[in-house]
C-alpha cells in the first residue's frame, strides 16, 4: 500500500485494484483501499479525484467494473446499499435525500419501523428517535416533518441515521459541510466513541483542520487513481496539498489592486421579524465585502430578503441611487442583482437536467427570437464559451449535472450568472464542499469580476476565506449586524468575538 505498508490492527475491510467507468469517464482507475477496526480513516482528494466513488461501490450503490472487496478476508459484492447495510456498512451521503413530508422519526427508521401486530407503533419510534437525536446533541422534537428543518438539522438527522443501524463501518461524506461549530464538536465527539467501540470510520472532507483534528490515516486519490496511504502525524497540510492536486497552491488568495467605486447598492433598516432586525450597508463598485457570523446568524436571510425571495418587514433598498420598491427574484435580475445560493443541489440546478440545459436557463429571454424560440446554435456557443473560462470539466454538455463533482457543478451555477452580467453578484457560501484546488479557481474568478467593476457580496463560514478575499467584513450575531471590520484591522479573533456577542475583556456581552 504505498507509504503505508505496516498492518496495525485488523484489517476490516480490503478494496483491490477497484477500477470504475461511466460513460466518458474513468472515475477509478486500479485503485486499493484498506480499513482497520477502531481507525478514523480520512479519504482526501479534489471533486472528481474517485473519492465518492469508491465508497458507493462499497456500499452496494454502484457496482465495481474491475477489482475486488474484501471484508474480514471474505471476498464480497453489495448488489444494493441494504446489502451492504446487513453486513455492517453505512454511509452518510453529502447529498441529502430525505422525504420531506415524512417526520423525522418516519425518516430515521424508514424501511425499519416498529410495529404492534399489522400497525406501526409510533410511540416507540418517536421514543426511539428521542434517544438518537439526543445522542448526536440535537433537540428536535421526531414528530417535526423533516421539510420543517434547516439543512444544518437534515445533516444530525442523516447522521443520527447512520448511528441507528449499528454498521460496523461508517462512511462520512462531507457530514460537515452544512453544520454549525457546536453541531461538529458533537460529530467529532460521536466519532471518538464509535472508535473507542472498535468501529471503522471513514471520513471524506475537503476541510484540512477536521482531518488533523480527528483522522488517524490519510488516503490521498487524484484524478481516479490512488496515491498513497499515509499516518497522519507523518505529514502536514502543505504536504497533503501537494499530493492531492500534484502542484503547490502557494497563494490561494489572489492579490488585488483594483480601485473600489461609487455605491452601487444601499440598504437602510432593513428588518423582518423575528428573523433579522435594523441591517444597513452599502456595497461598491469592484469591491468584495465579506459577511461574517456563525450559521443561523441571519447571513442568508438577509440575502433573500435583498433578493425577493422572502419579503423584509420594514427598511430600504437603493440600486444605482434608485429606490428598489418590493423584491422580487425576477424583478432582482432585472436590476442587475446575481445570487449564487448556498444549497446549489435545491436552488442553484436542476440535477436531472444537462449542463447545457442548465447553463443557458436563466438567459432563455435573451437566447431566443421574437416568437420565443430558442436560438439552439447561439446557446450552445454561449454554454461552450463558459465552460471553456470557468474550465468546467464534463465529457460532454448532454451530461447530466448530477453526474458531475461538486466543484463542477458550482462553476454551473456561476455560469448561469456570468451570462447574465449583474452589477451585483451575492456569493453565499460558494465553496462549501468543493476541493483546495476548485476553490482556488473560484477565488480567482470573483476576484477577477471585482477587477471588472462588479460588486460583490460574499459570504463563508471559512475564517481564512473571508480575511483572504473581502476588501470589508460585516459580523452578524443572531439577526443583526454586530460590527464591521476594514481589511486592514480583520482578524480571526475580532471576527470571533463580534460574531460570539463576546466584548474585548472576554466576556459575553
Amino acid at each position: 500500500m504505498g507509504n503505508h505498508d505496516k498492518e496495525q490492527g485488523e484489517l476490516v475491510l480490503e478494496a483491490r485494484n477497484v477500477t470504475k467507468r461511466f460513460p466518458g469517464v474513468l472515475a477509478l482507475s486500479n485503485v486499493n483501499f484498506r480499513l482497520v477496526k477502531g481507525k478514523v480513516h480520512a479519504l482526501m482528494g479534489e471533486n472528481g479525484a474517485g473519492k465518492s466513488t469508491l465508497m458507493k461501490i462499497i456500499a452496494g450503490i454502484y457496482q465495481a467494473d474491475e477489482g475486488e472487496i474484501y471484508l474480514h478476508g471474505r471476498k464480497v459484492s453489495f448488489q444494493t446499499p441494504k446489502h451492504a447495510l446487513n453486513h455492517g456498512i453505512s454511509m452518510i451521503h453529502q447529498e441529502l435525500s430525505p422525504i420531506l413530508d415524512m417526520t423525522i422519526a418516519e425518516n430515521l427508521f424508514l424501511g425499519k419501523e416498529f410495529c404492534k401486530g399489522k400497525f406501526v407503533d409510533y410511540k416507540r419510534m418517536n421514543q426511539e428517535a428521542s434517544a438518537l437525536l439526543e445522542k448526536v446533541g440535537v433537540s428536535l422534537h421526531p414528530a417535526m416533518q423533516m421539510k420543517e428543518l434547516t439543512v444544518s438539522q437534515m445533516q444530525m438527522v442523516e447522521i443520527a441515521k447512520a448511528l441507528s443501524c449499528e454498521a460496523e463501518i461508517i462512511i462520512m461524506d462531507e457530514p460537515s459541510a452544512t453544520i454549525t461549530e457546536r453541531e461538529i464538536s458533537n460529530l467529532f465527539r460521536i466519532i471518538k466513541s464509535l472508535k473507542e467501540e472498535g468501529k471503522c470510520i471513514v471520513y471524506i472532507t475537503h476541510k484540512m483542520d477536521e482531518v488533523f483534528r480527528i483522522a488517524d490515516e490519510i488516503t490521498v486519490f487524484r484524478d481516479g487513481e490512488y496515491i498513497g496511504t499515509y499516518d497522519s502525524d507523518q505529514i502536514d497540510e502543505n504536504q497533503l496539498v501537494v499530493k492531492m492536486v500534484d502542484r503547490e497552491l502557494t497563494k490561494i488568495y489572489p492579490e488585488r489592486t483594483n480601485k473600489i467605486g461609487d455605491v452601487v447598492m444601499k440598504v437602510e433598516h432593513l428588518s423582518q421579524t423575528g428573523v433579522f432586525e435594523d441591517i444597513s450597508f452599502d456595497l461598491r463598485r469592484g469591491e468584495i465585502l465579506g459577511f461574517s457570523g456563525l450559521m443561523g446568524s441571519g447571513r442568508t436571510e438577509v440575502m433573500n430578503a435583498l433578493f425577493g425571495i422572502t419579503r423584509p418587514t420594514s427598511g430600504s433598498i437603493y440600486i444605482n441611487g434608485e429606490k428598489f420598491g418590493k423584491p422580487r427574484p425576477r424583478k432582482a435580475i432585472s436590476k442587475g442583482i446575481g445570487y449564487v445560493t448556498e444549497d446549489r443541489k435545491r436552488n442553484g440546478l436542476v440535477l436531472e437536467m444537462s449542463v447545457y440545459d442548465n447553463t443557458i436557463l436563466p438567459s432563455l429571454d435573451k437566447l431566443s427570437n421574437k416568437v420565443g424560440a430558442v436560438n439552439s446554435k447561439l446557446s450552445m456557443k454561449v454554454a461552450e464559451k463558459y465552460k471553456e473560462i470557468l474550465n468546467i470539466k464534463t465529457p460532454s454538455m448532454q451530461q447530466k449535472v448530477k453526474q458531475l463533482s461538486g466543484g463542477n457543478q458550482q462553476k454551473i451555477v456561476l455560469a448561469k450568472w456570468l451570462i447574465q452580467n449583474p452589477d451585483v453578484l451575492i456569493f453565499d457560501e460558494p465553496t462549501r464542499g468543493i476541493d483546495v484546488g476548485a476553490k482556488t479557481e473560484i477565488y480567482k474568478l470573483v476576484a477577477k469580476l471585482a477587477e471588472e467593476g462588479k460588486a460583490i457580496i460574499f459570504i463563508s463560514s471559512e475564517m481564512p476565506e473571508i480575511l483572504g478575499m473581502s476588501d470589508r467584513v460585516i459580523v452578524f450575531y443572531e439577526g443583526k449586524k454586530q460590527g464591521e471590520l476594514k481589511k486592514g484591522e480583520a482578524t480571526q479573533e475580532k471576527i470571533m468575538m463580534y460574531a460570539s456577542d463576546v466584548n474585548e475583556g472576554g466576556t459575553e456581552e
